[in-house]
């Protein structure tokens, strides 16, 4: 009787340290799982981050071509005598007026 009673101790401490060596394995793979998950949540929000900077940089460029058309216009010679005129009391010189240099 000496001797089983040797082995059950020797089958409990074996059973012991394999389920404590398969709780290691789990908490590992669930905290590996855990890292994963995090990873892909990071990758997906990164994602709609750059969506949404095309967006806004496409918005960006119809409103700085909006403002170069607008720019465009403001700078019209046709634009620019109008407002001399009325506004200025300016008005294209006759040819008495002017002055060849050489």
């Amino acid at each position: 009787m000496n001797r089983a009673a040797s082995k059950r101790p020797a089958k409990k401490a074996r059973f012991a340290t394999g389920i404590a060596l398969g709780l290691v394995m789990m908490v590992f793979f669930i905290c590996e799982l855990l890292v994963y998950t995090w990873c892909r949540v990071q990758y997906t929000g990164v994602g709609y981050e750059i969506s949404q900077a095309r967006k806004e940089q496409s918005r960006l460029i119809a409103v700085q071509k909006e403002l170069q058309v607008e720019l465009a216009r403001l700078k019209s010679p046709e634009r620019l005598a109008g407002i001399s005129e009325t506004s200025m009391g300016l008005k294209m010189p006759s040819s008495r007026q002017m002055v060849v240099v050489e």
